[in-house]
């Protein structure tokens, strides 16, 4: 199963008077990576909140985002700091008295302070602030994991068209790589002539050794195998279970190696222009691959 680690989801549940309300993106990473973002009320949940995400996602970069509502913090009940109260009183009766000042201190005075009169605060259960935050995480879960997976159906769609166009391609590359033995005994044929003037009294089994060396430093066979093995590795990974990112990444870097090599070995213009196409093609199988998990 091929899932994208790029998503984003979010998630709501009430249950009493409070509401959480959460809202999760994740991005590509190596490992998984959860960020966790909530009021210091909330703080306690974080390591619950991790396991359920962990639950179903294996790697990328989570950040979780949640909110609280409770509407039972009635913000029209307020409480007053008496001891903040009594000293900025007192300053300003210094103030009057060391300015020698007259009038009175009113009450509208002592309003000015910041703080002096502030909402009051309940404490929230601990047990209903969990019974609103679980839901709403769980959905959220729940939800990513159905994009991750939406996501990656249309990676699965295009990675194997691509890997289906390689396989072609390799076949063309596989009856090109047949004529490259036959050039190189030409070329050693022409060189000699050229250095000789002609081929008169050079054994000619001599010459058919040093062809054949040729060849088999310039055959290819051994890479072509190997790279069809590469494609049905890799169309396993697509149609397994397991996530399976950084076994397909792997694989990336040996499709590469292999062409590499036909390349250095290529004895034609046609059959090094086939392996720059296919080169070309597995970069963008590579940049598709970093968003699997």
């Amino acid at each position: 199963m091929i899932k994208s680690m790029t998503a984003f989801s979010q998630g709501s549940h009430t249950f009493g008077t409070i509401t959480a309300d959460v809202t999760i993106r994740s991005y590509n990473s190596r490992h998984l990576d959860i960020a966790f973002y909530c009021p210091e009320s909330c703080q306690v949940f974080e390591d619950n909140i991790k396991k359920i995400i962990a639950k179903t996602h294996d790697r990328g970069r989570i950040e979780i985002r949640l909110s609280v509502q409770d509407d039972a913090q009635d913000l029209d009940q307020f409480e007053v700091d008496g001891a903040k109260a009594i000293s900025y009183y007192q300053a300003l009766k210094k103030i009057q008295h060391d300015l020698n000042l007259s009038g009175d201190i009113s009450v509208d005075n002592i309003l000015t302070a910041r703080n002096v009169i502030v909402p009051s605060k309940k404490e929230q259960d601990s047990e209903n602030l969990w019974n609103a935050i679980e839901p709403s995480v769980e959905t959220a879960s729940s939800h990513l994991e159905i994009m991750r997976k939406t996501e990656g159906e249309n990676l699965l769609l295009d990675l194997t068209a691509r890997m289906d166009y390689i396989e072609k391609n390799l076949a063309l590359i596989e009856a090109d790589a047949a004529t490259i033995p036959p050039i190189y005994k030409q070329r050693l044929m022409d060189r000699v002539s050229y250095l000789t003037s002609d081929t008169e009294g050079l054994d000619p089994v001599r010459i058919a050794q040093e062809a054949a060396i040729l060849a088999d430093k310039s055959d290819v066979s051994e890479e072509i195998v190997r790279l069809y093995s590469h494609i049905k590795q890799f169309r396993d990974i697509l149609d397994s279970e397991e996530a399976g990112g950084r076994k397909l990444n792997f694989l990336i870097q040996e499709f590469n190696r292999e062409f590499n090599t036909i390349g250095s070995k290529a004895g034609n213009a046609s059959l090094s222009h086939k392996v720059v196409d296919l080169k070309s093609e597995l970069e963008k199988i590579r940049e598709q691959v970093q968003n699997i998990e």
